[in-house]
């Protein structure tokens, strides 16, 4: 076992090697797009707009026009949608085309460690209120599915949530099924601190996969016309940790993006 101070080299490392790869890819698209005829950059961009259209879709924007945004995953790609070489999976649950049984999570409470490279996130699990998200949670994580993966998404205004759970660190990404319905969702629309639910496509109660958000502050996040967002968990420790990504903001200053304080998944593991 190393000490602290390797552990965070390590995790510095393993940081900047994925940075550099997504620049990489950064370097491939904007060179791709400049060798494209016009008529293709017009289509290409057109689909960019589109999909940002669908990541929040109009009843997302009339249900949500206090808040500013809802935590959704979005099934329309853009040019920088493909996962990493390490992050595509050839076998374990992200591969499989439906997603475990809800008997999977045993009706019960479980412990869920999130070692980042910030520090540990120790999350307990509702299999009995949220049995189909648990099960699916937990056999993602005994899958490796979520280990190098990076949190893509925080908002610091309106509603305050880490997002993660996508090996792409698009937004875009997920295991090969999804599920639903809604489970365990507030009917107050009110989720504390602490909060651990699923994020999905607005208005589709059947599209969550494995992208899921922390509440780092009690928000209100209103239904839309699917319902509300399931509640599968609580942070029982480490939550700070959350709130020091959200006091640095976004890499782009506003308040929804990607964080300027990178939050990488290095491993999940269940109890």
């Amino acid at each position: 076992m190393g000490t602290k101070k390797q552990d965070r080299e390590k995790a510095r490392k393993r940081q900047e090697a994925l940075d550099a790869k997504h620049a990489a890819k950064e370097a491939v698209r904007q060179r791709n797009i400049r060798i494209a005829s016009i008529v293709v950059g017009i289509v290409a961009l057109g689909l960019i707009i589109w999909g940002a259209i669908v990541l929040f879709t109009p009843e997302d924007e009339e249900a949500t026009a206090d808040t500013g945004s809802s935590p959704s995953t979005s099934e329309t790609a853009d040019a920088e949608a493909s996962p990493d070489a390490e992050l595509t999976f050839t076998s374990g649950w992200g591969t499989s085309p439906v997603p475990p049984d809800p008997s999977y999570a045993q009706g019960r409470e479980w412990t869920v460690t999130m070692e980042t490279n910030q520090g540990e996130i120790v999350m307990t699990l509702d299999g009995v209120n949220a049995p189909q998200a648990t099960a699916s949670f937990i056999a993602l994580a005994e899958s490796d599915f979520f280990d190098h993966s990076q949190c893509h998404r925080i908002t610091t205004s309106g509603i305050y949530v880490l997002q993660c759970g996508d090996p792409s660190a698009t937004g875009t990404g997920g295991p090969n099924y999804s599920y639903g319905p809604i489970e365990n969702a507030p009917e107050d629309d009110l989720y504390p601190a602490g909060t651990l639910a699923m994020a999905r496509v607005g208005g589709d109660a059947e599209s969550m996969g494995s992208q899921f958000f922390i509440v780092y502050e009690d928000s209100t996040i209103p239904s839309d016309t699917a319902g509300g967002y399931t509640v599968f968990g609580q942070v029982t420790a480490g939550l700070s940790i959350v709130e020091d990504v959200a006091s640095a903001g976004t890499i782009t200053g506003e308040s929804d993006g990607p964080p300027a304080q990178s939050v990488i998944v290095n491993e999940v593991s269940v109890e």
